[in-house]
């Protein structure tokens, strides 16, 4: 499953046509604003989505902790003088299994529709995932449409969204006379410490994490323009005597007739089942506070916990959330993947040692029918992590995964059941392998809140 990197290219690039490709500089601020605002917006090329334009600008304009103003790609007419395509690359870390290693995150890819089919959006990404690689990044991540992405080498392989939500009638009323048992507020920047620790106990609820650290928090409070389409709003849960026991996270502005939420963690120890209502009742009277994500304001139809598969929230009021919102899937492209296997053998030699296999001595051979990873245990240890080429024939090997599947067992998307039944062409050659694999790699949900 590996690729070879994009050969080393001076900028800008001559495309042929009148067309060059070339890095962002600040002065392209309003210019590639104005394009993304009308390429990615949902009412359509007529009607440029500002909040878009806003998170644009602001990646451009203004002070970002880890993405600099010429991470932009630009494809450009250059007799028109005008923008024609664009992406840009988002640099962050995430955790597997509390592991961290390198993210690159491809983000707001976008051509007019007149220069479409001319391959731009492919020698985009060749740059990208060489600048990806020069950057020490083990894997690329990105959301979309679907199948579009998996034309440059991604998989859809990790959660991404779910939730669960109740409407109007399921919102739990204080009785008359009643006092809220807990206030939320907003977020100022001496909550930071407490705030960044608390998120950090809930990503170990989560496979892969996305990691915060506080100038980052600092950033999502105060150094994103009010309309950035990615700005998180941040608010404190305290108690009735001030003190903090938890913190919400929600767009700044409502979906249709819904409010949801997208982070919402407690101090261990206070029960869900008591500060979840206060939060849902919250939610109701937020709504009316904000502006719709589009068009006119409708009426309040319910509230949403928009916090991945799984959630504490979730498990204590599943009555007063009726509606499963299933999860979505991020796109994946992991170009070393024997590489990323070592980074994660204390993992992998930990989920053997409390299964079934431990213990376990042999050699296992993975093809990807192009290609492979070989893997040597030793009474539960691994001792050997390498790339391997499936001979004579593709399908050589003791278990099969086409070409990118893999990473759907390797992120917990998906089990090995779960992949046999969905690919004829996925197997394991005797049960001794079926449950090592089962057992190095179990389902298990993620829910990353990526840097934007």
């Amino acid at each position: 499953m590996t690729t070879s990197p994009a050969p080393t290219s001076h900028l800008p690039i001559d495309l042929g046509s009148g067309l060059i490709l070339r890095r962002s500089n600040p002065q392209d601020a309003q210019a590639l604003s104005d394009f993304n605002a009308r390429i990615h917006s949902d009412e359509g090329i007529d009607k440029p989505d500002e909040r878009v334009w806003a998170w644009t600008y602001d990646l451009l304009a203004k002070p970002h902790p880890t993405f600099k103003p010429d991470s932009f790609t630009i494809v450009e007419d250059v007799g028109k003088g005008q923008i024609v395509s664009s992406m840009n690359l988002i640099p962050q870390v995430w955790t597997y299994a509390g592991i961290p290693f390198k993210v690159g995150r491809p983000e707001l890819v976008g051509t007019l529709p007149e220069y479409r089919n001319r391959g731009l959006v492919h020698q985009q990404f060749n740059l990208v995932h060489q600048w990806s690689a020069q950057n020490g990044d083990l894997l690329e991540a990105i959301t979309g449409i679907p199948y579009y992405y998996r034309l440059f080498g991604y998989e859809m392989a990790m959660n991404l969204g779910g939730g669960r939500s109740g409407y109007l009638a399921n919102i739990p009323r204080l009785k008359e006379g009643e006092q809220e048992p807990y206030f939320i507020r907003p977020a100022v920047e001496a909550d930071i410490p407490f705030i960044s620790e608390l998120y950090e106990l809930g990503c170990k609820r989560s496979l892969v994490a996305c990691m915060w650290d506080e100038e980052l928090w600092r950033y999502e409070l105060s150094g994103k323009s009010e309309k950035n389409v990615n700005r998180g709003v941040v608010r404190l849960i305290e108690t009735r005597d001030g003190r903090p026991c938890g913190y919400i996270l929600h767009d700044p502005f409502s979906w249709g007739g819904w409010m949801t939420l997208k982070g919402y963690e407690l101090i261990p120890g206070f029960p869900w089942l008591e500060v979840t209502p206060t939060v849902i009742r919250f939610l109701e009277q937020l709504y009316e506070q904000l502006l719709p994500e589009h068009g006119e304001k409708k009426p309040f139809v319910g509230f949403g916990f928009v916090l991945g598969e799984d959630h504490p929230a979730y498990h204590v009021m599943p009555d007063r959330m009726p509606r499963i919102r299933r999860p979505y899937a991020w796109y994946l492209r992991l170009a070393d993947v024997p590489g990323f296997l070592r980074l994660i053998k204390p993992v992998l030699e930990q989920r053997l040692t409390t299964s079934p296999m431990a213990g376990y001595s042999g050699e296992v051979k993975i093809t990807f029918y192009r290609d492979g990873v070989r893997m040597v245990l030793d009474k539960g240890r691994l001792v050997d992590i390498e790339a391997w080429r499936p001979t004579p024939v593709g399908h050589a090997g003791e278990a099969a995964f086409p070409p990118y599947t893999f990473l759907q067992l390797l992120f917990g998307y998906r089990n090995m059941d779960m992949l046999k039944a969905g690919f004829a062409d996925c197997w394991t050659d005797r049960d001794e392998f079926q449950s090592l694999l089962d057992a190095l790699f179990p389902r298990q949900p993620s829910n990353v809140w990526p840097i934007a």
